[in-house]
């Protein structure tokens, strides 16, 4: 199976996908599926449970806010984040809640929605995923109507607990996507756009089409703002690119237009609009403001993650800044007419998500399962390969940039302060666009081969993920997070 961009690419709300945006995605759909199976009505209460990493930082990363918001019925796509307050407040205060907006049961947070701090896993006997959640039902007088184990395994992805284990055995069911070019990794990604002579922007439009035309694969795409009914399957998803980034450029516009303190208790005070301003008293004068421009671009999103605002994943919340950061890169600072710039920002997309789907699919892009490496450093690989396209570079340098750029972001341990998305996390992100850009001109510079193989690094990333010790792995128990006093 080939992972779709609007799979990757994918609007919700923060502050991090996996401990928000999977959480209310796995509420919601055991929700639904209480209604599928008819025992949504003889449903008297639901208890969740929540272990590892959820458990540990799952408060400071919104995943209570989550849990009540999708069994509400409220999906990371479509919820309003102005009227989250609102909806939270009114279930804190009456003690109910109701379950996919139509049946209201007794909630007491306390003791239905339970932190399992101390246990790693949902069942101990299987070390599956740090990122587990248990939901139950129960009827009137007490008995199980229904059970679900979820995991969220990053970048907003969800897979139940059979899922995930047919997924580790023989007994995982074939997939049924087909598209014109399937890859399993960068050699074989390299190699087929090779033999068909295409760009992997151009391979990656093409299977995106298939799915588009398959009616057994449901993704959520955006809407453009104009009707796309006439439009070719093509431009269909050109559109819904353009959407994305529109998306991606109203949440860079508030995050820098936004001053205050973020949410949280550690007294994070937003600082993309004070640098943006600085930035444009001093105009053109400073030759290296086009990099502080990066930076403040990836920290104005990122600011907007912590406070819960709008955002796309790409490949994830807590990295959703660099990929932005280096798109506004690329239409700002790099000469070409409008037509020119949105053909680059469409091969831009389709090459980093080529790319990401590679992490996807072979590695981890979950910051409790493989550390920091697999969100920033997967955007930064993700970013450097695109800037590649978007710039017309060859595959070969695509491949290598995303080599370079994941290389010098190996071992990056996720320890955020206080269980927040804040720090290191928010200048992490405008360091990982800067990195991006290095990434990206130095493979360009290159005319010859390299010794290390994309796919090389990242089996490297994944086999250093799984040996980091797992209080580095959004745990809070280790690194800055044990050391530095919250204040």
């Amino acid at each position: 199976m080939n992972t779709s961009l609007f799979e990757l690419f994918k609007i919700g709300i923060g502050p991090s996908s996996s401990h928000t945006v999977g959480p209310m995605r796995a509420a919601l759909r055991f929700t639904r599926e209480l209604t599928e199976k008819n025992l949504l009505e003889p449903t008297a209460r639901v208890k969740v449970n929540l272990y590892g990493s959820l458990a540990l930082t799952g408060i400071g990363h919104g995943t209570d806010r989550a849990i009540l918001l999708g069994l509400l019925g409220e999906a990371p796509d479509t919820v309003d984040p102005y009227t989250v307050e609102t909806k939270i407040a009114a279930i804190r205060n009456t003690n109910t809640i109701s379950l996919g907006g139509s049946k209201t049961i007794p909630f007491h947070e306390a003791e239905d929605l339970n932190f399992r701090r101390n246990q790693m896993y949902p069942d101990p006997a299987v070390h599956s995923h740090p990122n587990g959640m248990r939901f139950t039902a129960f009827d009137n007088a007490g008995r199980s109507l229904a059970e679900e184990i979820f995991y969220s395994i990053g970048g907003g992805f969800i897979v139940s607990h059979p899922e995930l284990l047919a997924e580790r055995t023989a007994e995982a069911p074939a997939s049924s996507r087909t598209v014109p070019y399937p890859f399993r990794s960068a050699e074989d990604l390299l190699a087929t756009a090779k033999r068909h002579n295409l760009t992997i922007s151009d391979l990656l439009l093409a299977n995106e089409v298939a799915l588009l035309n398959d009616p057994d694969n449901i993704i959520n795409r955006p809407q453009a703002t104009a009707s796309t009914a006439a439009q070719s399957p093509e431009d269909k998803i050109r559109a819904s690119i353009l959407a994305l980034w529109q998306t991606m450029q109203q949440c860079t516009e508030r995050g820098i237009a936004t001053e205050g303190i973020l949410p949280g208790g550690l007294n994070v005070r937003r600082r993309a609009h004070r640098l943006a301003e600085r930035l444009n008293t001093i105009g053109s004068k400073d030759p290296l403001a086009p990099i502080d421009w990066v930076t403040v671009y990836a920290m104005a999103v990122n600011e907007e993650n912590a406070a819960g605002g709008r955002v796309v994943t790409a490949p994830t919340n807590g990295a959703a800044g660099v990929i932005p950061a280096i798109g506004n890169y690329y239409m700002r600072f790099i000469e070409g007419t409008e037509a020119e710039k949105e053909e680059g920002i469409l091969r831009y997309f389709l090459t980093a998500a080529a790319i990401g789907i590679l992490y996807k699919e072979n590695a981890s892009i979950s910051g409790a399962e493989v550390g920091c490496q697999g969100e920033v450093g997967v955007a930064c690989s993700m970013a450097a390969g695109g800037l590649v396209a978007a710039l017309n570079g060859t595959n070969a340098q695509v491949e290598h940039a995303a080599e370079i750029a994941m290389e010098h972001n190996l071992g990056m341990t996720c320890d955020p302060i206080g269980g927040l998305v804040q720090i290191p996390c928010i200048e992490r992100n405008g360091m990982g666009a800067v990195k991006a850009i290095n990434a990206c001109r130095m493979a360009m510079h290159e005319t010859g081969d390299h010794k290390l193989s994309l796919d090389q690094i990242i089996a490297t990333m994944y086999q250093t993920g799984l040996d980091m010790q797992s209080r580095y792995k959004e745990t809070s128990l280790a690194g800055l997070a044990l050391n530095i006093i919250e204040c």
